[in-house]
């Protein structure tokens, strides 16, 4: 598995460098095939926090993606708990069966998903919005539990695929009640 380590507005040691590689590395015994993995260090500067070293990893291969974010007092034991989170993420991934022979409805979406009275009147300022992080994931074609699935992994409220059904862009995503809705893109 090739790892990359890299830091944000901060200098990584050759020590910890070298642990992460080995560490995460170790990490392609739970569930082979796994390609690729980004570790990105960074310090929060705020006085009031103990745990200001940050460690985010990010694996990808075979279709999947899995993701851990954790904070420590320094950055070998946030890559302890990096690595203790994504082996349980792993373990869940390899073990989890997913019977696609089984079909469960999909969930209704209503066709006005924007009400009435958000459209009406223009008297609203238009928002200003700064975009602070990108990301580039392949979109990979699968059913929508897998999706589901996926978007677990990652611990975000959302995921976008390409829906094996219809061939079309597709997203699912956290509910407030918990449970997962689904949208079909045209």
């Amino acid at each position: 598995m090739e790892v990359t380590v890299s830091g944000r507005h901060t200098t990584v040691s050759e020590s910890l460098r070298t642990q992460a590689v080995e560490k995460i590395g170790r990490l392609d015994r739970y569930l082979g095939g796994m390609d690729h993995a980004e570790v990105h260090f960074w310090e929060e500067k705020n006085p009031r926090r103990e745990d200001k070293e940050f460690c985010e990893v990010t694996m990808e291969g075979h279709g999947h993606h899995i993701r851990a974010k954790v904070s420590a007092p320094d950055g070998f034991t946030a890559i302890d708990l990096a690595v203790d989170k994504l082996e349980r993420q792993l373990r869940k991934l390899k073990t989890k069966v997913i019977n696609r022979k089984q079909k469960r409805e999909r969930p209704e979406i209503p066709p006005d998903l924007v009400p009435e009275s958000l459209l009406e009147g223009d008297d609203h300022p238009d928002p200003v919005y700064q975009i602070v992080k990108s990301k580039r994931f392949d979109i990979s074609a699968m059913d929508a539990e897998h999706a589901a699935l996926q978007m677990d992994l990652l611990n975000h409220d959302f995921y976008v695929f390409t829906n094996e059904e219809t061939q079309k862009p597709a997203v699912v995503y956290r509910r407030d009640d918990g449970d997962v809705g689904l949208i079909d893109i045209d």
